[in-house]
Order: C-alpha cells, then structure tokens, then sequence
C-alpha cells in the first residue's frame, strides 16, 4: 500500500518540475509572414503621334465597256488585224468592213432622184418666172394675183420634193457609212463575236470593247474605315491625292499610282459601304511616253490593295489590346511595385492597340498580362522587367 503512494508522489512531482520548466521557457518571437506577390507582365508606354490608314480592295475596272452593234446589214469582207481579243485600237480607227453593194446603189437611185427633182424645180422657177410676166400684161400689182396664177403651189411641192431627194441623198450616204464599223474610242477588243464571211443584220452585236484611256477601281469603306479616315472629306476630288495600287500581275508583284477622283455619294444597301473611286492613267502603257517605260501594265480585272490616309492622332499611347481593364482603366505599376488603376480616355482602338489620349503619364509600366480581379495596391512581381530598369527603382 505504501508503494502505491510513494508511485503517485514521484509522479505528481514530475508533472510539478515540467510545468515550472515549461513556465521558465518563455514564448518564442513572431516572425511575420512576406506579404505575396501576384507575377505580371509589364510594358512602357510613350506617347508618340500615330498617323492612321485604312487598307480597302477592289477590282480594276475600265473607265467604258461597250458592246459594239452593226447599225447595217450585210456580209462581213474585211476585218482589222487589231480586231482580235487583246487588240488595241485608237479612236477612229477601222475594225470591220460589210460589203457595200446594197448601199451603193441605194445611194445612187438617192443621187438620180435629187437631180431629177433639182430639174423639176429650175424647170418650176422658170414657169413662175412668165406666169408673172403674164399677170403684168394685166396692169394689176402681183399681190393682186391669186396664187394659182403665179404657180405658187406648183413651186412650193417642187422645192419640197428637193428637199426630199437631198434628205434621202444624206440618209443614203449615211447608211453607207455604217458599212465601215470604226472604233468609238482608244481602248482593246474584249470579245468578238464575228469574223471574216459572216452576214449579220442590223442591230447585231459583233464585239466588246472597253477603253484603255484610265482605268478605275472602286474601293469600299466601312463605318469603321470611315472613323479611322475622319469621314470622306469635302472637295476630295478636287484635291486628287495620289495613293499606290499594290497587285499582282503574271505572278510578280506591282505597284501603280493612282488618283482620287470622286465619292460615289451613297451607301451600298447591300454591305451599308461608301465608295471611293481611284483612277489610273494608261494602265496599258500605250501611250508613246509610257510603252518603254518598263512598268507592268495594270490589267482590266486585277485585284488590288489600297492603302488610304487617315486621321492623326497627337500625343496618344499604343495601349496592347490586352491592357485594357474593366470600366476603361489601365493597371500600372508604381516605383514601389504596387498595381494603381488609372482611368483613362480612348480616342482610336484597332484590333491590336487602344490609342490613349489622356489618363497616362509618360513611360508608364502598364500590366499587359491577365489579371483575375485587379485591387488597388496589390503588390506585384514583374517578370519581364529589364535589368537596367530594375537597377533604376533600386
């Protein structure tokens, strides 16, 4: 019995000597935690003037397109060797022939008829002539005389049946004419529809032409085309600006100057765009200063790039699309690497940059990477940041 109490004494005075060591230990100093540091990406910012363009495309199209019509009838019997697809031609020149028999004889039976009625009509006169010397013997004035008396009416059909013969003699002629199909204008021969032999009737076609003087291309803009350009300015085809066509033809790459002529003044209804027209001078190079030029020839139905001048922006920051936070604000980092939300105000935006005209300072580090929710102050760990630039906030 006496062990069991002599056990439980030792214990109760080990439990004793832990609590006062335990008390003369003291309580260990707190070491505060380092505060976490969300990794970004940053960019510098320096405002700068950025001059806008728009890039549009369209097809070259010549400046006239005719389809060429037989105004006479007859039997093809000679034909140009520039009528032929490709060929070129200058205003005036002579692309087909029709035989001429049928008009020539219309315009001599014309010729027979205007004599016949120029003898009526000297034969007319001179039968006028005594029937006033007739009335004479009378005594009385002519303006007494009726007008049968002085074959007033017999004169009068003389005169219009000559008249008509000299009207059927120009008509004649003109037919005639029409035989010889010239060219309407300088240009090329796009597609013919006849050759040697053939007999066509009046009102045939027999070929497409189209001129070659200046070509024209239609380039269309979009209300956001339109917002970068500041609107189609006033007086834009008096000022003429030249711009440069780029293409390609027969596999190498070309470039043209062209002009700005005109505004087709209306919205497409089927793609709600505005047209600019440009035109291009001698895109075949066929005038005598321009054919050994070396230049490549701007052919009819060539696609083309077009790059047009826009506004100009003064002072704005390219802001990548992706720096751009909610509420237009943009996250900066300050020298002690803390994130500041900055409002900003946007005058341009494309699909690559935010032009920023104001809410920036110059040399701003902007945070371009993701962020989750970004919270003012928040500190921040640059993981692009240059080593010289590292150095400076040191």
């Amino acid at each position: 019995m006496r062990s069991k109490f002599v056990a439980v004494a030792i214990l109760l005075a080990s439990v004793a000597i832990g609590l006062f060591m335990n008390s003369l230990r003291g309580t260990p100093p707190k070491v505060p935690a380092p505060e976490a540091a969300i990794a970004v990406k940053t960019e510098r910012l320096h405002s700068k003037d950025i001059e806008l363009y728009v890039i549009s495309q369209g097809t070259v199209q010549p400046s006239a397109r005719t389809t060429l019509i037989s105004e006479a009838t007859g039997t093809v019997v000679q034909i140009s060797e520039q009528f032929v697809v490709g060929g070129t031609f200058v205003k005036g020149d002579i692309l087909m022939q029709l035989d001429t028999t049928n008009y020539d004889v219309a315009l001599q039976r014309a010729k027979a008829k205007l004599i016949s009625a120029q003898g009526q009509l000297e034969l007319e006169n001179a039968r006028v002539f005594q029937a006033k010397k007739e009335w004479e013997i009378t005594g009385r004035p002519n303006s007494e005389a009726p007008p049968l008396a002085l074959r007033k009416p017999f004169l009068l059909e003389a005169q219009a049946n000559n008249l008509e013969a000299e009207a059927e003699v120009k008509y004649a002629t003109i037919k005639l004419n029409q035989t010889t199909l010239r060219a309407p204008y300088s240009g090329m021969v796009s597609r013919k529809l006849v050759g040697i032999g053939q007999y066509v009737t009046q009102g045939s076609p027999v070929a497409e032409l189209f001129a070659t003087d200046f070509s024209e291309v239609r380039l269309p803009l979009t209300e956001k085309d339109l917002s970068t350009m500041g609107g189609i300015p006033e007086g834009v085809a008096s000022k003429r600006s030249v711009v440069a066509l780029r293409g390609s033809i027969n596999g190498a790459n070309g470039q043209w100057n062209g002009q700005i002529v005109r505004s087709e003044g209306v919205v497409d209804q089927t793609n709600r765009a505005q047209y600019l027209v440009v035109q291009v001078d001698d895109p075949y190079n066929l005038k005598p200063q321009n054919k050994n030029s070396g230049s490549l020839p701007l052919l009819v139905g060539t696609f083309v790039e077009v790059t047009l001048p826009g506004r100009l922006l003064e002072d704005v920051f390219l802001l990548p699309s992706g720096g751009l936070r909610k509420n237009i604000q943009v996250a900066t980092v300050d020298s002690e690497d803390r994130l500041r939300l900055n409002p900003v105000s946007i005058a341009f935006s494309d699909d690559n940059y935010f032009y920023v005209s104001s809410g920036l300072e110059e040399g701003a580090e902007v945070i371009t990477s993701a962020l989750g929710v970004p919270i003012e102050g928040l500190r921040v760990a640059v993981t692009n940041r240059a080593s010289s630039d590292s150095g400076d906030r040191k």
